[in-house]
């Protein structure tokens, strides 16, 4: 509609904000003036992005690296409210060297998840947020109190056994399971932090007319 002055970068973040307001969740206000990146860095992505196998504490210091603290690790995770994950991400929960379902996973969640993944190629899929696949709402949270989060960097916010940042991420997702609406409004508020990191704006960048590559 008008070539060369809304940015592939500004297109994304406001397709995640109405992506978050039509499933249900509350409306914030996006940032624009997003400028397009001229490279992409795979390299950068693989090691600085978080893994759904990683330990909690290796996460929260991914996310002190560019900026965001414990709370917005919490928050942000609450995104897992809705999406699907395939089984390759979470097929290490089901089975142990002594057979048995990982500890800090409900029982009868491990036996569907253990039905739906046997015999695969690891690309079958299901919900994040079994409760409510599709309503963005706290049930995220109030899964992980009863050990029914999918992946390990989930349940890990409430389950694992880490000291001060365990700690720190349980009283969080106690605080969010109770509360909806502190949930949608650190949200909102960690949205922006995140979609501030690294942004180019001014004369830095372009604007792509093609998004899957520079110009």
């Amino acid at each position: 509609m008008c070539p060369g002055v809304v940015s592939c970068a500004d297109v994304v973040a406001l397709a995640a904000s109405y992506g978050v307001l039509f499933s249900g969740g509350p409306y914030y206000d996006v940032l624009l003036g997003r400028r397009d990146g001229l490279v992409a860095n795979q390299e950068g992505a693989d090691n600085g992005l978080p893994s759904p196998f990683e330990p909690i504490s290796s996460i929260v210091q991914k996310f002190a690296d560019v900026g965001l603290d414990t709370t917005d690790v919490v928050v942000l995770s609450g995104a897992h409210t809705i999406g699907r994950a395939r089984c390759a991400l979470f097929s290490d929960r089901l089975t142990s060297t002594t057979s048995s379902a990982d500890p800090t996973l409900d029982s009868t969640m491990a036996d569907v998840l253990q039905s739906l993944c046997a015999g695969g190629d690891g690309n079958q899929t299901t919900a994040l947020d079994m409760s409510s696949a599709d309503a963005f709402d706290k049930g995220y949270y109030q899964n992980l109190l009863t050990e029914r989060g999918l992946l390990s960097s989930d349940q890990g916010l409430f389950s694992a056994d880490e000291d001060v940042v365990a700690s720190t991420t349980r009283a969080l997702v106690q605080k969010y399971s109770d509360d909806g609406e502190q949930f949608f409004s650190d949200f909102g508020a960690s949205m922006v932090k995140m979609g501030s990191i690294g942004a180019l704006t001014g004369d830095e960048g372009e604007i792509r007319c093609n998004c899957r590559v520079a110009n």
